[in-house]
């Protein structure tokens, strides 16, 4: 007997790609529900071969339901989840709404997937920021051999981090310039097309964004809460795919050389750096793909024990679906839960 599933938020873009990657990786489900709010009722979504029916969240009953891919936003997530939880379906959520609470835990499977035991305490997963997914993916093999003391990063991130209407407005704005029409703003602060935009969520009192501080706070609670972290995050008008200038120093020498080969065999990397002209990946060949791609690694000599190394991987498959469909692996192959069904 297998699983129930509920995908939330599955018209949205992370919602469909939860539903194609839980196709892609035969995720061992019987059923699985598309589900979003009232005005999405009826719609069709893709699932494999199959065509669902979207229904309403607020309509559903969650009982006879064993994980919920919670993808609808930090309100409706903050509203719902605990109530999903509450009739002992596990949800598995990818907004910010429970990343810091210390009975939730926050996880990258890569990273700490034996820290996915203490879901039990709320029946709730956090999935965590997608530039902090793929960054501390990178982070965690050189973590273990050298030991980090402080991370400086710059993003550019990709305009489908914040949804489908952002990468209209790139597309549209794209067209009025080439068309000499007018570049309408309305998503982000500053127009996207053929421009860069740094300034991604809120401002904080310290003059940092959020985005900025998710990636310190998350880093924190899944590595190790004593590397110091500084972050720049930017929009940049391009449709999927985040990359990230990282520079590490490190408590013990390590080289280029050595870095590079325990990043060839870490789980979820692939490593393309061949020192020439297109010898790296860019978001571009990245979307559609699940590994984190690291390339340009080098020592920073103006540092002690410095290195620095180009990070990209697809923000809406290992930033968010495939990193929520992986959390749901674990609980599965770790037996940490059982089929509602088979129970009954």
């Amino acid at each position: 007997m297998g699983y129930k599933v509920a995908v939330v938020g599955a018209t949205g873009n992370v919602g469909r790609e939860m539903l194609d990657i839980l196709a892609e990786r035969a995720f061992p489900a019987d059923t699985v529900v598309a589900l979003a709010s009232r005005r999405s009722l009826g719609q069709e979504v893709s699932f494999g071969d199959k065509t669902l029916k979207v229904q309403a969240l607020d309509q559903y009953d969650f009982s006879d339901t064993d994980i919920c891919l919670m993808s609808a936003g930090g309100e409706t997530s903050k509203e719902w989840s605990p109530r999903i939880g509450q009739q002992g379906c596990v949800v598995i959520d990818n907004s910010s709404a429970f990343r810091y609470d210390s009975d939730v835990p926050l996880i990258v499977p890569e990273v700490n997937a034996d820290a996915v035991v203490g879901f039990t305490k709320k029946n709730i997963i956090a999935n965590p920021n997608c530039s902090t997914a793929q960054l501390v993916v990178a982070l965690k093999p050189l973590h273990e051999a050298a030991t980090i003391k402080r991370v400086v990063v710059a993003t550019y991130q990709s305009v489908s981090g914040a949804g489908k209407d952002a990468m209209d407005e790139l597309f549209n704005q794209t067209r009025a310039v080439f068309t000499a029409g007018e570049v309408k703003v309305q998503k982000f602060t500053k127009r996207i097309a053929f421009n860069v935009i740094p300034h991604i969520d809120v401002f904080m009192e310290d003059g940092s964004t959020k985005e900025e501080w998710k990636m310190v706070a998350e880093t924190k609670k899944m590595l190790d809460p004593k590397i110091k972290l500084t972050a720049t995050c930017v929009r940049v008008p391009v449709f999927i795919g985040h990359s990230e200038a990282v520079n590490v120093e490190f408590e013990r020498p390590l080289s280029a050389e050595e870095a590079t080969q325990i990043l060839r065999s870490a789980p979820g990397i692939l490593v393309d750096d061949k020192r020439e002209p297109g010898g790296y990946i860019t978001p571009h060949e990245a979307a559609g793909e699940d590994a984190t791609y690291v390339s340009r690694i080098r020592e920073d000599i103006t540092v002690e024990n410095g290195l620095s190394f180009w990070c990209v991987s697809d923000n809406l498959r290992k930033g968010a679906a495939l990193n929520t469909v992986q959390i749901a692996e674990v609980l599965v192959n770790r037996k940490l839960i059982q089929p509602k069904q088979k129970a009954a």
